[in-house]
């Protein structure tokens, strides 16, 4: 039985009681009822930094690290299983040294949820919030879950000068922006701060942290320079003249602008070269480096998106949606390009952390917005799989060596302990402090839970 918390009552309960005086019940009773729906306040703190890794275009779980040895072979596929430096966890062969580092992890074999197409499944992915439909066309609007960043960005600030929440390097989409990447209808006080740059290009630094030549902090506010800057930044969706909260994000900005210890913490040259080779010279390589910076300079949330498209046919870019297209295999594209990169990144910023005295104090959340098929289609591929796959969780008060959750002999459907991507969302809340049975608020007013029931039994 899946070891869960008991979340406080609900506001409608508080009106349960508020009836109930008409029966009789006390004024004092009404008041105690309301209390106890309030969410706590006292959780311990255990992830004081999240690096959130998503890996868009949906990772096979049963070709990396829910392996089925014994599963025919139109299930298990061509690649062999090796051992981790956990025995409960064999890891593909292709990944030797992110197996050398599962004594580090909890994985979490059973999440599921129903939704196949990308932009549903991801918004579900990086909101927690099950989407209105599974339909590829969902747009991103004021009406959808804000991303977790942004929920913690509005319950839980950073208060040490350095920004709750940064995304980069990446606006994903399929079609259309992928809902849950911003702050929605919490306002855009709550946006990330968001940056396309390339951390792995020659000189990379960021414009919105520079100010123009010639121009004075004096006169920013002044100068039609300021809300051009500002604009630039605020792209991550074309909804300015709806958002809420544009005063505090111009004043941010302006923050952003003239603090050192902003400007350090992005300044990947005061890295040594050799750490940064270890990271690879990728775009993605370098954004978890950055990662690494940012949880160092105190930002709580970071979110790096491993593409801005699902990908699908190339050996050298994209995301992990590898269906064969053009009789382009997955194996190839996995081979090449989608592993290579893992095995450097994800060891690597595992390792510094703990070498750092940092892994403890910050939850690493490696997941996609879905797995694939346990049965290999035609073009000796897999297709989308929300059924159930697998996340990796690192540090920030998780077991280590663990794993919850048990898929059926072909990975295809949990056999116990099913997740759905609400208490995901909800484990991600409780480690940092903050009750899952928190609520914000919609543009309506409407009071909206921000998570489902944390899963207790991977917190250490």
């Amino acid at each position: 039985m899946t070891s869960q918390l008991h979340l406080p009552t609900s506001r409608r309960a508080i009106l349960h009681a508020g009836g109930a005086a008409l029966l009789g019940m006390s004024v004092p009773s009404i008041l105690r009822a309301a209390e106890a729906a309030k969410p706590a306040s006292n959780l311990k703190v255990r992830a004081k930094q999240v690096i959130f890794l998503f890996q868009w275009g949906g990772p096979s779980h049963v070709d990396m690290f829910d392996r089925k040895p014994n599963a025919p072979e139109g299930i298990r596929g061509p690649l062999q299983s090796i051992a981790s430096s956990c025995p409960e966890m064999p890891v593909c062969h292709q990944l030797p040294e992110t197996a050398k580092r599962m004594h580090l992890v909890t994985q979490i074999r059973t999440v599921t949820h129903k939704m196949k197409n990308h932009n549903s499944a991801g918004y579900y992915a990086l909101s927690g919030q099950a989407p209105p439909s599974d339909d590829q066309r969902l747009r991103d609007s004021l009406d959808l879950f804000p991303a977790y960043g942004s929920v913690v960005d509005k319950l839980a600030p950073n208060t040490n000068g350095m920004p709750t929440f940064v995304s980069y390097p990446h606006v994903i989409s399929d079609g259309s922006i992928t809902p849950g990447q911003h702050a929605s209808f919490l306002g855009k006080a709550h946006d990330p701060l968001f940056f396309g740059e390339d951390p792995s290009s020659p000189g990379f630094k960021l414009p919105e942290l520079s100010l123009p030549d010639g121009l004075a902090i004096d006169r920013l506010h002044r100068r039609r320079a300021m809300q051009q800057l500002v604009d630039r930044q605020a792209k991550l969706l074309d909804h300015s003249a709806e958002a809420r909260g544009f005063d505090q994000y111009y004043e941010r900005a302006i923050n952003m602008l003239t603090s050192d210890k902003v400007r350090q913490a992005f300044d990947l040259s005061a890295e040594p070269e050799a750490v940064r080779d270890r990271y690879g010279r990728t775009n993605y390589g370098q954004s978890c480096l950055l990662a690494r910076r940012l949880v160092e300079a105190g930002v709580k949330f970071t979110t790096v998106y491993f593409s801005n498209s699902i990908g699908g046919r190339s050996t050298e870019s994209g995301g992990w949606d590898t269906h064969g297209f053009d009789n382009t295999r997955m194996y190839p594209i996995v081979e090449k390009y989608h592993f290579p990169i893992t095995e450097m990144t994800l060891p690597t910023l595992l390792d510094e952390l703990e070498e750092r005295g940092l892994l403890d104090e910050t939850l690493v959340v490696w997941m996609g917005e879905f797995g694939r098929t346990p049965k290999i289609n035609d073009n000796a591929s897999r297709d989308h799989w929300p059924q159930c796959y697998t996340v990796l969780l690192a540090g920030g008060g998780v077991k280590r060596g663990f794993v919850y959750g048990k898929s059926d002999a072909s990975g295809m459907y949990p056999d116990e302990q099913p997740v759905r991507p609400e208490d995901l969302a909800a484990t991600i809340y409780y480690l940092m402090g903050i009750d899952p049975a928190s609520e914000i608020r919609d543009r309506n007013n409407r009071p909206l839970a921000i998570a489902g029931r944390p899963v207790l039994d991977v917190v250490a």
